[in-house]
C-alpha cells in the first residue's frame, strides 16, 4: 500500500485534504492524524472491518478497546445507551480536551471497536484539524494511537511513518502535538467515577466538576490479569527497544545509583542513555543524556517524554535509566506511563 503524506496546518487548515482523509475513512480506509494528546491511528467505528484494520496496522491485541472520537456533544448519544449526570457535568469543563469517558454502549457500536466489551470509550479532542476530520468522516472516528503496538506513542508525525507507512492510507502531518500523553480515562459504568489512566486532566480537576473520583489500584501498580476496559490497562506499552530501568529515592541518590550503574557498561560495546531532569543532566558520567525539562515542569517533561523515548531508538541505545518523578497530579500520569514502558522494573537508590 502506497501513504499518501499530507502537511496540515491546524490554524490554516485545508479543507480539500481533509474532504479527502474523511473519504478515506468513509471508505473503510485509515487514516493517522495529530490531536492534542498524541497521534492518533483512525478508522470509521461504527465499521467492523475498519476496526478489525487498526488493529492489523498496530499489531494490537483485540481485546483492547479502541477510543471512539467525536466532536459534538449531541454525537454521544447516538453511540451510548445512557448518559449520566456526571458526564454532563465533566464534558462542561473538559470537553473539547485530553478526556475520555467510558458509558455502556448502543447497539451502534461494534464488538470489534470495543475489545469484545458492552463499554465504549469515548473522547472530544480539541485540536481544530482532529475535530475537521471527525465531521469529514461522519462523526464517529476511532483512533487509538498511531504507532506499532507496544511501542512510544508518537507526538510527531515523523514516528508514524516509521511505523505505519505502508499499512494504512494517509496520513496527516500536523506538526508536533501540545501534550505529548494520552488522554486520562475515566469510568461512569460503576457505582462510582474511578479513573482507568491518569493523564493530562488530573482526579483533583475532575473532582472539582463532578465531586469524588476513584482511581484504579493498577494505574502505578502491575497489571492485573482481567480484560481491560480501557487502552493501556493491561499491556505492556510505551517501551523503547532498549532496556529501561527507573531509579527511585533522593535526588542525590538517583544521581549517584545511575554513576554507579554507568561506570559498568564503560569499555564495553553496550550503548547506555539517561532520562535526566535540566537540574542533573550535566552530572552523568557518560551514555547519551537527555533532559524532559525542568523538574518542577511537569507539563514539559510529559510533552517530551514519548519523543525522547523515541530518540534512544534513534541512537540505538540499549540501556536506559530514568529518573523518577512525583505521583500526583500530571506526575501520576508521568510514572503511569514510565512504569510500563519499563516494565515496571524500578529499583530503589540507597542513600551513602
Amino acid at each position: 500500500m502506497k501513504t499518501k503524506i499530507v502537511k496540515i496546518d491546524e490554524n490554516n487548515i485545508d479543507p480539500e485534504a481533509i474532504k479527502e482523509a474523511g473519504e478515506v475513512l468513509k471508505n473503510g480506509g485509515l487514516v493517522a492524524f495529530p490531536t492534542e494528546t498524541v497521534y492518533g491511528l483512525g478508522g470509521d467505528a461504527l465499521n467492523e472491518a475498519s476496526s478489525a484494520k487498526i488493529y492489523a496496522a498496530k499489531g494490537r491485541p483485540s481485546d483492547n478497546p479502541l477510543i471512539v472520537h467525536i466532536s459534538k456533544m449531541e454525537s454521544l448519544s447516538g453511540i451510548v445507551k445512557e448518559i449520566p449526570k456526571a458526564a454532563y457535568l465533566i464534558a462542561e469543563k473538559y470537553w473539547p480536551g485530553p478526556l475520555t469517558m467510558i458509558f455502556h454502549k448502543s447497539d451502534a457500536v461494534p464488538y470489534a471497536t470495543t475489545g469484545g466489551l458492552e463499554t465504549v470509550a469515548v473522547r472530544m479532542p480539541s485540536h481544530k484539524t482532529a475535530r475537521a476530520l471527525i465531521d469529514a468522516a461522519g462523526g464517529y472516528v476511532a483512533a487509538p494511537s498511531a504507532n506499532r503496538s507496544g511501542r512510544p506513542s508518537p507526538t510527531v508525525a515523523r514516528y508514524v511513518i516509521e511505523d505505519l507507512d505502508g499499512q494504512v492510507e494517509m496520513i496527516i502531518d500536523g506538526g508536533e502535538v501540545s501534550i505529548g500523553l494520552e488522554s486520562t480515562i475515566i469510568d461512569l459504568t460503576g457505582e462510582h467515577p474511578m479513573i482507568l489512566r491518569p493523564g493530562y486532566i488530573t482526579q483533583a480537576m475532575l473532582e472539582e466538576a463532578a465531586g469524588e473520583i476513584e482511581v484504579d489500584s493498577t494505574i502505578i501498580d502491575s497489571n492485573s490479569g482481567q480484560a481491560p476496559k480501557a487502552p493501556g490497562m493491561k499491556y505492556r506499552h510505551y517501551a523503547p527497544k532498549g532496556e529501561l530501568t527507573i531509579v527511585e529515592g533522593e535526588p542525590e541518590a538517583v544521581v549517584d545509583h545511575i554513576n554507579k550503574e554507568l561506570t559498568k557498561f564503560l569499555g564495553t560495546d553496550i550503548k547506555t542513555g539517561v532520562i535526566a531532569t535540566d537540574e542533573t543532566a550535566a552530572r552523568y558520567l557518560g551514555g547519551v543524556i537527555k533532559s524532559v525539562g525542568r523538574r518542577e515542569d511537569e507539563e514539559a517533561i510529559a510533552r517530551h517524554l514519548f519523543r525522547i523515548l523515541r530518540e534512544f531508538d534513534d541512537d540505538e541505545v540499549q540501556v536506559i535509566f530514568a529518573e523518577s518523578f512525583p505521583r500526583e497530579g500530571i506526575g501520576q500520569a508521568i510514572m503511569n506511563r514510565l512504569l510500563k514502558a519499563a516494565g515496571h522494573r524500578i529499583v530503589q537508590a540507597k542513600r551513602a
